[in-house]
């Protein structure tokens, strides 16, 4: 019989999470049933809507299912815990022809969930076009980083927002056209005109809130705005509110639509190939925040809410 290590929510945040909102347990497991199979943790997962979906990376050390043999590696949403006992239903299995190059915690970054994110938001809500403006926020994040470097290689301009000047340069050595620190400019509105003097046919959201209020104010005459996150809300105590861009919208004609990943779950293979190839010919580079150890999971969740990695933050069991 496996024990489990595994991090509970002791109480619901309120407004920034603390130490005190989490606890370590042990869990003592059965053994895997018909069809089940038993995982060991490799790489955590580590993002903003942590709140809601848990992705993580796990290795199959014991199988009572075909589908899933001994040593194969699978993605699972399953919490905060060293191993765990799955259904076939709640587990899906890594590229087939994954190279041994290429780490396995890329899974859970540009080749998984937020490379997809990052891809369906320009390909599918955008329909992002060449030669076209692209602006995005939390640009030096899992999801933003990868954004940009997909709308450059489609042929677009790009503008990325970060909170610091080391996620700046980075930003510049992915390519991106033009990068600024929102901490630091006199004024976000002159920075974003200053960065593109026509405007922005495509915006993609990670923040929310007033950098969301300015930049629309920003876009062009039929713009199109992918709504993938808002993490300067997720601690919020109190709702903020306006002001409000409806007149903007109606007036230029915009377009702003809220998107989940799942919706385009049918394309994830193909899609996933795709961005593999990116990376494994140099046009998709992808830097992580790796923490090491189990135990560090809230220190690191907590870490990359208040912006402290550069790239997809990960933590290795």
């Amino acid at each position: 019989m496996v024990q489990a290590k595994t991090w509970i929510l002791k109480q619901h945040f309120e407004g920034f999470p603390k130490d005190t909102d989490f606890e370590l347990k042990l869990e003592q497991l059965s053994e895997p049933r018909d069809g089940e199979v038993l995982l060991e943790a490799v790489f955590l997962s580590v993002d903003p809507y942590m709140r809601l979906f848990l992705y993580f990376n796990y290795r199959v050390i014991q199988s009572n299912n075909p589908s899933f043999p001994v040593g194969c590696h699978v993605v699972s949403r399953c919490g905060w815990r060293t191993h765990t006992v799955s259904a076939e239903s709640d587990i899906t299995n890594i590229l087939d022809d994954w190279p041994q190059d290429v780490s396995l915690s890329h899974a859970l970054g540009a080749i998984g969930m937020p490379g997809l994110t990052a891809l369906y938001g320009l390909e599918e809500v955008c329909a992002i076009k060449p030669g076209e403006t692209l602006l995005v926020n939390a640009a030096a994040g899992a999801v933003g980083s990868v954004a940009g470097q997909i709308a450059k290689l489609k042929g677009c301009k790009v503008v990325g927002s970060a909170g610091s000047d080391d996620k700046v340069a980075y930003l510049k050595e992915l390519g991106f056209d033009q990068a600024f620190n929102y901490k630091t400019v006199p004024s976000l509105e002159e920075a974003l005109k200053n960065a593109s003097p026509e405007g922005y046919d495509c915006y993609f959201e990670n923040v929310g809130g007033p950098f969301s209020s300015v930049a629309i104010l920003q876009m062009k005459v039929f713009g199109r705005i992918a709504v993938c996150g808002g993490i300067s809300l997720y601690n919020d105590t109190t709702p903020q509110t306006g002001p409000y861009p409806h007149l903007q919208m109606i007036f230029k004609q915009l377009k702003m639509e809220g998107f989940l990943v799942g919706r385009w779950e049918h394309k994830n293979d193909e899609s996933l190939k795709r961005m593999l190839t990116w990376m494994q010919e140099g046009n998709l580079k992808c830097k992580e925040h790796v923490t090491v150890g189990f135990e560090n999971m809230p220190a690191a969740f907590m870490g990359m809410l208040r912006g402290e990695n550069i790239g997809k933050a990960i933590v290795k069991v």
